[in-house]
């Protein structure tokens, strides 16, 4: 049988009042030694507010709640990176099929509907990549209307967990703590 201690993982905890200092915070927990896949934020307020079953006031009232939905941290780079992907991608099959629908006429046909076709993929790729950056946006707004974001770190042992402390500490996070969270 299971000991009540290995029925529980451990994490530490912190609020943050602004964007760049949870990243500021997100950036040296990964430069000392502590993995993605440790951290987690509180997923957006509709999912939260659908798995608790009514909405909540502010984020203090969630820290401790096991039932709180997170979602795993994507970086500012990877957000940055799917904007490109989504403008990049949509222009070359633009420019693709662009020229193969004019690759019927004339060699300056086949470029200006090559370009013309690029461009409309480029225009929609940007609109998506717009709207990608924006649903970020209003995540980050919802949390920090409720008191601040939200940050878990998921720690192994004792050295870790002074380690994850010290860090949100030292990038302004708020009610920094640790505790534990039931497994089973």
């Amino acid at each position: 049988m299971l000991s009540k201690q290995s029925d529980a993982v451990r994490e530490a905890i912190g609020v943050f009042q602004t964007a760049d200092t949870l990243q500021e915070a997100i950036d040296e927990l990964l430069e000392s030694g502590f993995d993605r896949a440790q951290l987690s934020l509180m997923a957006s307020e509709p999912a939260v507010e659908a798995k608790l079953g009514h909405k909540y006031q502010k984020v203090g009232e969630l820290e401790d709640n096991d039932s709180v939905p997170r979602v795993a941290y994507v970086s500012s780079e990877s957000i940055g990176d799917a904007e490109g992907a989504l403008i990049g991608g949509l222009l070359y099959i633009g420019v693709g099929v662009g020229a193969v629908l004019a690759s019927a006429g004339a060699l300056a046909t086949a470029i200006t509907g090559g370009v013309l076709g690029g461009s409309a993929g480029a225009v929609i790729g940007s609109v998506l990549a717009k709207l990608v950056g924006d649903h970020h946006a209003r995540y980050l707004q919802e949390q920090l209307d409720h008191g601040g974001l939200l940050l878990w770190v998921r720690t192994w042992d004792e050295e870790d967990e002074k380690r994850a402390v010290s860090i949100l500490k030292t990038h302004s996070g708020r009610d920094v703590h640790v505790h534990s969270v039931a497994t089973s």
